[in-house]
């Protein structure tokens, strides 16, 4: 029952801050996404309830979601006819009250010893504002942050004592989840392969028989719940990935030739801003305890922050974008916060001689809960801001697209999502997102432009960053803006001289 009390606690505090965060945006704005991407699922989404196809441009199939379950869940509220922005903001309350559920659970069993440390963890996650922004951001990041918990938490069901038979079953549940996690995001993929390295070096299940049938079950979960998600990208574009895997590395090929410490500082930055930091010493503290004694068991209980530090990695080596809060790794923030409040709660517990100790971690563990707050609040702020740079100049330019220039007129875009969805045409994605044969070209302003010669793009759609001064003899500006973000400005490709 006192599970059940706090389940329903988390589930609450989800609901209310999504609700406070999106109901704070709507002051400023029209409250809906703070992100261009966020409309790419719902174009997706609509058109697959509406067809039955996967296609963003009508009639034209493509592979521009980079989270078909998402899509897919996104759908399921166009299909039963419900307000899109309620069903959204729902969708992403529940995937942080999971985040919150399955956390607690999990720092349960890794600080057994201590009182409500289970709790205190589940309010840090629910909390936290950097995941109540993404719960509320329109996107799949929350969702696939509590699915990396739920696959952890699969995984140490494996340290409970029961018959090598059951392995297997638990392997099949483990690998179902684990295809439901990579459906989310391809880069969870990662995870499986540490907790599979992981669960070797481990072996929890106490016999190599009970670890071979718990991989088996694993293998076959895994592949059956894997074969739709590898059937929709290889009929859409013959690849296992969605163009958006190959989009992202050419727009990051750049940005990563910057060097990797400078990099893997640009991509911390924006996570410091939270009460996170503060976690550190305790995370740091765990880790040392995991060593003296070590034995093989305790590299399980690493696997959240092995997590944490891989997927930054990842991307500080592949993709070093810290643009928008670092919404790229903001999944690796669950399960760090999972092991810093734990163990700093366990800090914070112990018994300490010296009145300098007692005061320290008090004072540590105080100001850890006083900035989480304040973050929180400072977050709803901060998300409102970004919704209204998004309808300030990429909804109000898709609005004016709808209203002036015809339907049937193939368009040149480098942000596809409000215009997919407010102004529905033909267009030719320079970003390569549903577009791959772009993806060369994106650094190649000169080849880019006989490709949008060629394909007989009418207008062309960008920021003022990202218009190349080799366009401006070729184009006539017909629209700005003049929005937060610079001005998103139409322009109509005409001869040399004729504006």
């Amino acid at each position: 029952m006192k599970l059940k009390r706090r389940d329903l606690l988390f589930i609450w505090l989800s609901a209310l801050a999504v609700l406070l965060y999106a109901f704070v945006a709507m002051q400023r704005s029209a409250g809906r996404f703070p992100l261009d991407d966020s409309w790419i699922h719902q174009t997706y989404a609509r058109n697959l309830a509406l067809t039955g196809r996967w296609e963003y441009v009508p009639g034209v199939p493509s592979a521009g979601s980079t989270s078909p379950l998402y899509t897919v869940l996104l759908a399921t509220g166009y299909m039963l006819r419900l307000p899109y922005l309620l069903w959204t903001h729902f969708l992403g309350a529940l995937a942080l009250a999971l985040g919150g559920i399955v956390g607690a659970r999990i720092a349960d069993r890794l600080f057994p010893s201590v009182k409500r440390a289970g709790l205190w963890t589940g309010l840090a996650l629910v909390l936290s504002w950097h995941l109540v922004w993404a719960a509320t951001s329109g996107m799949e990041t929350m969702l696939f942050g509590a699915l990396c918990l739920c696959v952890i938490a699969l995984a140490y069901r494996q340290i409970d004592t029961r018959p090598d038979l059951s392995r297997f079953g638990e392997g099949v549940a483990f690998g179902m989840v684990g295809a439901i996690l990579i459906a989310t995001r391809p880069e969870g993929s990662l995870l499986l392969l540490i907790i599979g390295g992981i669960m070797l070096l481990a072996r929890p299940q106490g016999s190599w028989r009970g670890l071979l049938l718990w991989y088996a079950g694993a293998a076959l979960g895994g592949g059956i719940g894997l074969t739709p998600y590898a059937l929709l990208n290889l009929s859409l574009n013959g690849s296992l990935l969605p163009n958006t895997f190959s989009a992202k590395q050419m727009q990051g090929s750049l940005l990563a030739a910057q060097g990797f410490f400078y990099n893997l500082a640009r991509m911390l930055e924006p996570m410091s801003a939270g009460g996170q930091l503060l976690l550190l010493p305790g995370a740091v503290w765990f880790v040392v305890k995991q060593a003296r004694p070590f034995q093989r068991i305790n590299l399980l209980y690493l696997i959240p922050l092995l997590w944490s530090a891989a997927l930054i990695l990842l991307f500080v080596i592949r993709l070093p974008a810290p643009y928008q809060h670092g919404r790229y790794i903001i999944p690796a923030l669950p399960t760090f916060i999972v092991i810093g409040v734990g163990a700093t709660v366990q800090l914070v517990s112990r018994r300490y001689r010296g009145m300098i100790g007692r005061v320290a971690v008090r004072t540590l563990g105080f100001t850890t809960m006083g900035i989480f707050v304040l973050f929180f609040v400072i977050g709803a702020t901060t998300f409102a801001t970004d919704v209204q740079l998004i309808e300030s100049d990429m909804v109000v330019a898709a609005q004016w697209l709808a209203q002036n220039i015809p339907a049937d007129q193939l368009l040149a875009v480098h942000d596809i999502g409000a215009v997919g969805y407010f102004a529905p045409r033909p267009i030719l994605d320079i970003a390569g997102l549903i577009t791959p044969e772009t993806i060369p070209y994106y650094y190649d302003p000169d080849n880019m432009l006989r490709l949008m010669q060629e394909r007989g793009a009418r207008y062309l759609m960008v920021l003022p960053t990202q218009m190349y001064p080799q366009w401006q003899p070729y184009v006539c500006e017909r629209f700005n803006a003049q929005g937060g973000m610079g001005g998103m400005t139409i322009y109509e490709f005409e001869i040399a001289g004729k504006c």
